[in-house]
């Protein structure tokens, strides 16, 4: 598979067509979501941030996707492998949440009545909080962390789908290291030395997609470890959304394959899966441990998803070297939604 480099200029035309569909190691595309066609209906953004390590971890989203919005906080346990999930969610925000048009600069800070979220840029962090009321026992999750970039690229993508004015612009920052404490009543979370990802993306889907996406950032054998594989929406003739981040150096890969075991047409989302590449340079092994699943049914809205947590070992052979990982915490999943 040839892959296409993204070069700098817009991202759209006029017609809020997409002028380049490619891959990059940074936002090298100028986003402006005037140029979007249909904004009501079909522009989605978000910013999604998972920081964890083996024990707990933390997801927290903000999303405007046109007609709705969302807020949500999960928590975490991988000893008692449980969660905590709390959402808010309403129609039509007729004044969007101004989400920033690039992920290196700018802050987005919400408040829907008790709830908080901010992302905040400081200095060369992301301030990360939250205070999410009646979290527990009629405890508030109180969220207070900073984020450091261990590496300077990430992996970006510019897709387009059938449709001409169907876009979406992508970007996975792999392996923030994270530093603060998350509190929920009398239980403090030490997130000192965790590692996490940034799902930042922005563009003008069609209804109804199914993806796989799988996230891991880490550190092993005293080396920073990471990676972005994913498929299943939009045209990715032009490249793939693969990336392995590994000792300060980026690697670019081919196409992925996601096999999940079934029983008849079931999907048995907590046995072992495999990811492997037609060209045999990728070999992993996916044993999960918890499923975060959710199931939506409201109007026209329909979303199952299962983003399924485990460890994962194996290898990615990249030139010469072959790059080999052991029981590495992170998640895979499969999302269908409408929306």
């Amino acid at each position: 598979m040839k892959q296409h480099k993204l070069e700098s200029g817009p991202l759209l035309d006029h017609k809020g067509r997409l002028l380049e569909a490619g891959y990059h190691t940074s936002l090298i595309k100028t986003y402006d979501r005037n140029l979007v066609k249909n904004k009501r209906l079909r522009l989605k953004e978000w910013d999604y941030y998972y920081i964890g390590n083996k024990d707990y971890g933390i997801a927290l989203t903000i999303a405007d996707n046109g007609y709705m919005w969302l807020l949500s906080a999960t928590l975490l346990d991988f000893n008692t492998l449980s969660e905590i999930s709390k959402s808010k969610m309403g129609w039509v925000p007729f004044k969007n949440f101004n989400m920033p048009a690039t992920s290196k600069q700018g802050h987005v800070i919400i408040e829907k009545g008790n709830w908080k979220i901010s992302y905040k840029h400081d200095k060369h962090r992301r301030h990360i909080e939250a205070y999410i009321p009646n979290f527990k026992n009629k405890e508030p999750l109180i969220v207070d962390l900073y984020l450091d970039q261990t590496i300077d690229d990430s992996m970006v993508i510019a897709t387009p789908f059938h449709k001409p004015t169907k876009f979406y612009y992508n970007q996975k920052i792999n392996i923030l290291k994270s530093m603060g404490y998350i509190s929920l009543g009398n239980e403090t979370f030490d997130f000192n030395e965790c590692y996490g990802v940034l799902d930042w993306g922005r563009g003008s889907w069609s209804y109804h997609n199914t993806w796989y996406w799988s996230s891991l950032s880490g550190k092993q054998n005293d080396k920073y470890i990471g990676f972005n594989l994913g498929y299943g929406f939009g045209d990715t003739s032009k490249a793939s959304e693969n990336m392995l981040f590994y000792d300060h150096k980026t690697y670019k890969l081919d196409d992925v394959k996601f096999d999940i075991p079934k029983t008849g047409k079931t999907f048995d989302y907590l046995k072992p899966w495999k990811i492997t590449s037609k060209n045999h340079m990728i070999a992993l092994e996916f044993k999960p441990i918890y499923d975060r699943k959710s199931y939506t049914n409201v109007f026209v809205i329909k979303s199952d998803q299962h983003q399924v947590f485990g460890y994962f070992s194996g290898y990615f052979k990249v030139g010469n070297e072959t790059i080999e990982i052991k029981d590495m915490i992170g998640f895979a999943e499969r999302v269908e939604n409408k929306w």
